[in-house]
C-alpha cells in the first residue's frame, strides 16, 4: 500500500524537508509528498480553497480507492501502534493507498473533515508546519516497521 502526505504550503531546502524526504523514501513503496497552495487571504475562504485543492489532488493524483486521513487538533490522539493498525485495516480491505492531509494555518474545512475516513492528532500542542510533516513522515515509516515487526520501533 502506498502512503503519502498532502500538505498545504511549499517547502524550502531545510533540514526538516530533508528529514521528510528521507522517511518518505524509506517507505516500502516510496511515499509521495504533494504540496498545494492558496493565494487567498487568511480566513474561511482560504481554508475552503485549500481543502478543495487537497480533495482535488486526492482525486486526480492518487489511486482511485485511496483513503484520506486528516490531521486535525480535534482528531483522535493516535499512538504509533494504533496508526499501524488503521493502515493495516485499510490495506486488508484492498485499498491501494492512504494519504494524510496537513492543513494550513486556518486548518481544514468541515467539507474535507467530513470526507476523511479518519481524523488524527499529535496531541494538543501546536506544532510548526514543517515539524508536523517530519513527525507524520516518521510515524508512517514507524507504522510500516511495526507491521513488519522490525526492531526500529523497539530500538
Amino acid at each position: 500500500m502506498k502512503l503519502g502526505i498532502i500538505a498545504v504550503g511549499r517547502s524550502k531546502k531545510t533540514p526538516e524537508q530533508a528529514l521528510v524526504q528521507s522517511y518518505m523514501q524509506r517507505l516500502p513503496h516510496q511515499g509521495k509528498l504533494f504540496e498545494i497552495e492558496s493565494k487567498l487571504p487568511a480566513g474561511t475562504g482560504r481554508q475552503e480553497d485549500e481543502s478543495e485543492k487537497i480533495l482535488l489532488c486526492l482525486k486526480q493524483q492518487t489511486p482511485q480507492n485511496s483513503i484520506l486521513f486528516c490531521l486535525d487538533p480535534a482528531g483522535q490522539d493516535t499512538s504509533s501502534e494504533r496508526l499501524a493498525e488503521q493502515i493495516e485495516h485499510y490495506r486488508n480491505l484492498g485499498h491501494a493507498a492512504c494519504y494524510f492531509a496537513i492543513g494550513g494555518a486556518d486548518g481544514h474545512s468541515q467539507t474535507i473533515l467530513n470526507a476523511a475516513q479518519a481524523k488524527i492528532a499529535f496531541g494538543r500542542a501546536t506544532w510548526p508546519h514543517m515539524l508536523c510533516r517530519v513527525m507524520l513522515a516518521e510515524q508512517l515509516y514507524r507504522a510500516e516497521m511495526i507491521l513488519k515487526n522490525h526492531p526500529y520501533h523497539h530500538g
